[in-house]
C-alpha cells in the first residue's frame, strides 16, 4: 500500500527508471522496422516509375525516401543515447550500493571503536605480559628446585651407573681401555658389526678380550 508519508526509495526509482528506458528502446527499434519497411516499399515504387518513365513521380517519392532515411538515422542515434542512459543509470544503481556497503562498514567500525577501549586494551595486554612473565619465571624456579632435589639424592651418581652400563654394552671400559678400544662405525649400535658379517661369538669375544 503506498504512503504519501513514506520518502521514496532510490532502488525503487532506479529500477522504475530502468524499466522506462527498456520501453523507450523497444519502441524507438519497433518504429526503425517499421521505417525499413516503409523504406523498401519506396525503393520499390521509384524503380516502378522509372521504368514507367514518370521522372517526376520518381522525384516526388525520392525526396519522400530522403526524408525517410533521415528519420530512420535519428532512431539509430536515439537509441544510442537511451542506451547510454540506461548504462548510466545502472552505473548510478551500483554505485549506490557501493555507497551503502562503505556506509555499513563505517558504521561497523564506529560501532567496534564504542565498544573497544583502547586503554581498557593496553591495561589487558599488559596484565596479560605480567602475569605471563610471572608464569615463566616460576616455572624456571620449579624446574631449578626439582633438579637440585634430584642431584641431592644421587642422581648424578644413578646417571654415572647408567653411562657406564651403556659402555659396557658395546665394549668400551672406562677404567683404561678407551685407548684399545675400536672406533665405532657411524649408525646406529650393533650395525657396523653385522655390515662386516661378524657373529655373536665374534662379538662376545671381542668383549672379553677388552675386559680382560
Amino acid at each position: 500500500m503506498f504512503n504519501f508519508w513514506s520518502k521514496p526509495d532510490p532502488k525503487d526509482d532506479q529500477r522504475e527508471a530502468d524499466r522506462q528506458l527498456r520501453k523507450v528502446g523497444r519502441d524507438i527499434e519497433r518504429d526503425r522496422r517499421q521505417l525499413e519497411r516503409e523504406e523498401q516499399k519506396l525503393e520499390q515504387e521509384i524503380k516502378k516509375l522509372a521504368k514507367q518513365g514518370d521522372s517526376e513521380g520518381c522525384r516526388v517519392l525520392a525526396k519522400q525516401l530522403v526524408q525517410l532515411r533521415k528519420q530512420k538515422q535519428r532512431t539509430y542515434t536515439a537509441g544510442s543515447k537511451v542506451q547510454g542512459i540506461a548504462f548510466q543509470n545502472k552505473a548510478m544503481g551500483a554505485n549506490v550500493k557501493l555507497a551503502e556497503a562503505m556506509g555499513t562498514a563505517g558504521k561497523t567500525m564506529s560501532d567496534m571503536n564504542k565498544i573497544i577501549n583502547p586503554e581498557e586494551l593496553a591495561s589487558t595486554l599488559n596484565a596479560f605480559s605480567r602475569e605471563n612473565m610471572k608464569m615463566e619465571m616460576t616455572d624456571e624456579m620449579v624446574n631449578d628446585a626439582l633438579d637440585d632435589m634430584l642431584t641431592e639424592s644421587g642422581d648424578e651418581e644413578e646417571s654415572d651407573n647408567i653411562v657406564t652400563r651403556v659402555l659396557d654394552e658395546i665394549g668400551i671400559e672406562i677404567s683404561g681401555k678407551m685407548a684399545g678400544a675400536p672406533l665405532p662405525e657411524k649408525g646406529k649400535i650393533g650395525e657396523a658389526s653385522k655390515a662386516k658379517g661378524m657373529s655373536d661369538d665374534d662379538i662376545e669375544a671381542q668383549l672379553a678380550k677388552l675386559r680382560g
